[in-house]
């Protein structure tokens, strides 16, 4: 990590919450963990959980978290982020949850510790939003949907 980097700080809100963490040297993500000490969650085709990490985090001012699917999960066992990528604000001092959604066709069962989504932290721009008469032009211009070809 860059030394002129905050740290993004983590408090555990539940003893068997595991924390977040880097897989491999240059992975863009950390990996967070289901905070299940009750016993696993089974969520069945078509449902949608919120799922604890037993997790709060103080992003730094300037910066937010993205949480989105990891890949393997969502090969094998057809499970998304709903909301993908979720944000989490750098005010938001709460239990970071996920919401996971089985697209696939069997139920899937959650287990405490297992890994089930990660979390993207990215600089954002705060710019200021200001309403116009008229926006300046741009070669696409309008062109929606499909609009710059295949």
């Amino acid at each position: 990590m860059a030394p002129d980097l905050p740290p993004l700080l983590i408090q555990r809100l539940h003893p068997a919450a595991t924390s977040p963490q880097r897989m491999s040297a240059d992975a863009a993500g950390l990996d967070l963990s289901a905070c299940l000490p009750d016993g696993p969650v089974v969520l069945r085709p078509g449902e949608r959980r919120l799922i604890p990490t037993g997790l709060a985090l103080a992003i730094p001012s300037g910066f937010e978290g993205q949480v989105r699917a990891r890949s393997g999960l969502a090969l094998r066992h057809g499970l998304a982020i709903l909301n993908a990528p979720g944000t989490i604000d750098a005010d938001y001092r709460g239990e970071l949850k996920i919401i996971l959604v089985n697209l696939g066709d069997a139920p899937v069962e959650i287990h405490h510790g297992e890994r089930v989504a990660q979390l993207v932290l990215a600089a954002v721009a705060m710019l200021a939003p200001r309403e116009v008469d008229a926006l300046p032009p741009a070669g696409r211009g309008a062109g929606g949907f499909g609009s710059t070809g295949r």
